[in-house]
């Protein structure tokens, strides 16, 4: 596995090594010898699957009371992923980090706890897998809206589908963070 950093301290790509051959390909998903080596120390405790159509955005979502890590890729299709700092000490408090993950290109990415979460679906359907070190607790729900002005997230949709629930979250400085 390569480890490439991004721009946004704690942000990590994964990008697996692919064999290929005319059958198709193998590639290791998931090694916690390897994550531990690259700074992902987290125990993960459950797995987490969606499927969403086009134009589909889904998030910015955390956890308050069992905050998560999280371990994300997509099987199928293609979303744009980001990740929002909301560690209220941090430098990059706000500050915001996206890319690509596709079917095709295979990468991953860690975001630690503390973060803000969301992806868009950019393909006519894109299947998504997490990996989170905490477990899913309905009354921890948090969110910071999707276009908050404050933090100027770069969407590649101009019109994306939200639930209801993302419509209304509140902006990052109307948020009570436990960060």
């Amino acid at each position: 596995m390569k480890i490439i950093p991004t721009p946004l301290a704690g942000i990590i790509l994964i990008e697996p090594r692919i064999f290929r051959d005319e059958r198709g390909y193998l590639f290791e998903s998931f090694s916690k010898r390897k994550c531990a080596d690259a700074g992902i120390l987290c125990d993960f405790v459950q797995d987490n699957h969606s499927l969403s159509k086009k134009g589909i955005l889904r998030g910015l979502h955390f956890q308050t009371d069992y905050p998560q890590a999280k371990l994300v890729r997509v099987i199928r299709g293609e979303v744009f992923d980001v990740a929002v700092d909301l560690r209220k000490k941090s430098p990059n408090f706000g500050k915001w980090f996206g890319t690509r993950l596709s079917a095709e290109n295979n990468l991953q990415m860690f975001i630690p706890e503390g973060f803000a979460h969301g992806f868009c679906v950019l393909s006519e359907e894109a299947e998504f897998l997490y990996k989170c070190s905490n477990y899913y607790s309905p009354a921890g729900e948090g969110g910071i809206l999707w276009n908050d002005p404050e933090i100027k997230i770069d969407w590649p949709l101009e019109n994306p589908v939200l639930s209801e629930k993302d419509q209304l979250l509140p902006c990052i400085k109307d948020t009570q963070l436990p960060f």
